[in-house]
């Protein structure tokens, strides 16, 4: 079993920054982040490769937000610049153990096996 911890998450105004993390307690799999507003289903947000070669995001986020992280850490990172009052919402760092083709992206919350607490982000006007 492969725990998983986010940190980062607060208050920030429009057009700000934040830096979330997620550390897990083993290293080398596929990771990703989700978030789920209020009143909404999960969406996917951002994805990489169990090599960390590849990654993947969702539209909305694309140019605004930066994953990062590498094989030697267990951490991912999700920099998300010039937010917008649509990015509020609690966010899930995710991770499959299932097997799993080194370079590929998994964009779907049912291909991931564990789950994070969730770190929540509100972005004001």
């Amino acid at each position: 079993q492969v725990q998983l911890v986010e940190s980062g998450g607060g208050l920030v105004q429009a057009g700000g920054s934040l830096t979330l993390s997620c550390a897990a307690s083993d290293r080398g799999f596929p990771m990703a982040w989700f978030r789920q507003a209020a009143g909404k289903e999960r969406e996917f947000v951002a994805a990489f490769s169990a090599t960390r070669s590849d990654t993947s995001f969702a539209d909305s986020v694309k140019g605004r937000f930066a994953i990062f992280g590498d094989t030697a850490k267990s951490t991912i990172n999700l920099r998300m610049n010039n937010l917008k009052l649509d990015d509020t919402a609690v966010y899930y760092c995710a991770v499959r153990t299932s097997p799993h083709i080194m370079g590929r992206v998994y964009l779907s919350a049912v291909e991931y096996d564990y789950w994070g607490q969730g770190t929540p982000v509100t972005v004001s006007s």
